[in-house]
């Protein structure tokens, strides 16, 4: 029996139907395999970059660029190697033969991902399980193919681990995975929050349509993590999921191919409006004396869904038509406050996106000026306070963006795209999730 009434028909970003009437609660985390296979690969797959450790030993700069150790290197062909090292990091990683334990290479040997396997995982009581097993390995596995003696293994560990253990997390190193050291994450469940904007941009290859999936399925599996998907609160975070993220009854591609020529946020939500009021999810209350007609639903959770798409839709167009991202925090800001102005309810997150974008606006580009909108996460102070509903409208800028950013997705997360996003999980999450149903 169905845990809920209600159905969604999933769409693609092209506006493809995927799957039709499909249950509310099988796109949850809890149930739905796609995002299971997304979940765990997250926890389970690291990047190794052999391209940047071979340049590393060889210039002395190890830990990160700014650290170098003059009169220090050593040349190694670490890529040209790279199928008899990750033999031995196999050899190393996997708990016995035939485990899920995977090694793929990418740019001819200049990167590896590195599944290890579940077991690991479930011996452990965190997810650094995963990386450091890899970051071990490959030390090991270069020491032992170049038969490096106990002077040098030290610089050897440094280029792969960079500064850890001097530093809490491993700064300046050549093994990377998606999700933040334990350590930084500002609370209970916040681990998969700790994304950063531009790696969902990268993994996803700049699709705004595919990285606001990613990005919307992280930030609701968290919530569930965090206890904010529990009892009648578990609908509402599902059905922002199904609209804001997954784009259920192609909503968000309608809004924005509607007003994506000429439109500007305030047809956003006038076409927002009209689309609720024909779907009967919202209609006109009593007029007042002034003549405005507050207007009244009988499904708050379904209304901040389709506010939470019209957000979305909204962000796509302003910030697409300018191919700026920093006009994301205002978008945020002033689509939800005409929409509470146009219809007297709510909007997106019942205000939180609103209370995000103010506090967002001042730290990514006013006087504090403190970084661009692609280094932003779910887990900071700013942008963590709307649930699960803002980090998506922030990828979307980003993706659309024509290099206006200080710190640009191909500067800060180009390493994501070369190896997370080869794989269809974090690639085309839209398509992997719906054929998971």
């Amino acid at each position: 029996m169905a845990k809920y009434k209600e159905t969604v028909d999933l769409y693609d970003d092209g506006g493809k139907l995927l799957k039709s009437g499909v249950a509310l609660e099988k796109i949850s985390p809890v149930t739905n395999a796609g995002v299971g296979k997304i979940i765990d690969l997250t926890k389970r797959t690291v990047a190794v970059n052999l391209g940047g450790l071979e340049a590393a030993l060889a210039s002395g700069k190890v830990g990160g660029k700014m650290n170098q150790v003059l009169n220090r290197a050593m040349d190694l062909s670490i890529v040209k190697d790279s199928g008899a090292i990750a033999d031995k990091i196999k050899e190393m990683v996997q708990v016995e033969d035939g485990d899920d334990t995977k090694i793929t290479s990418y740019g001819g040997g200049k990167m590896l991902m590195v599944e290890v396997p579940s077991a690991r995982l479930k011996a452990a009581a965190t997810y650094d399980a995963a990386i450091t097993a890899v970051a071990s390995a490959t030390t090991l596995a270069v020491i032992d193919q170049y038969d490096i003696d106990m002077f040098n293994g030290s610089f050897i560990k440094a280029g792969v681990m960079g500064t850890y253990p001097q530093t809490m997390d491993m700064q300046g190193a050549n093994v990377v995975g998606i999700l933040s050291i334990p350590q930084n994450n500002e609370g209970l469940g916040y681990a998969l929050r700790n994304v950063a904007v531009n790696q969902y941009v990268m993994m996803t290859h700049r699709n705004a349509m595919q990285g606001t999936a990613l990005a919307s399925t992280y930030e609701q599996a968290a919530e569930f993590e965090m206890g904010m998907a529990i009892g009648p609160f578990e609908r509402a975070q599902l059905l922002g999921y199904a609209y804001q993220g997954l784009n259920a009854n192609n909503l968000v591609y309608d809004l924005v191919k509607a007003n994506g020529q000429t439109g500007t946020i305030g047809t956003v939500v006038q076409s927002l409006v009209e689309k609720a009021i024909e779907d009967k999810v919202i209609k006109a209350g009593k007029k007042g004396k002034s003549g405005f007609a507050f207007y009244d639903t009988k499904d708050p959770m379904l209304w901040n869904a389709y506010a939470a798409a019209g957000t979305l839709a909204a962000t796509m167009v302003n910030c697409g038509a300018g191919r700026f991202a920093q006009a994301v925090s205002s978008t945020l800001l002033y689509f939800n406050d005409l929409l509470e102005h146009e219809t007297g309810l709510p909007g997106c997150d019942y205000g939180r996106v609103m209370g995000v974008a103010v506090g967002f606006s001042f730290f990514s580009h006013s006087i504090y000026g403190g970084g661009s909108p692609g280094v932003f996460n779910g887990n900071h102070v700013v942008t963590r306070h709307a649930a699960g509903f803002g980090i998506p409208c922030l990828v979307a800028a980003v993706a659309l963006d024509a290099g206006t950013q200080m710190f640009s997705a191909e500067g800060t997360a180009k390493i994501y795209q070369d190896t997370f996003g080869q794989m269809p999980e974090f690639k085309t999450p839209l398509q992997v999730i719906a054929q998971s149903v």
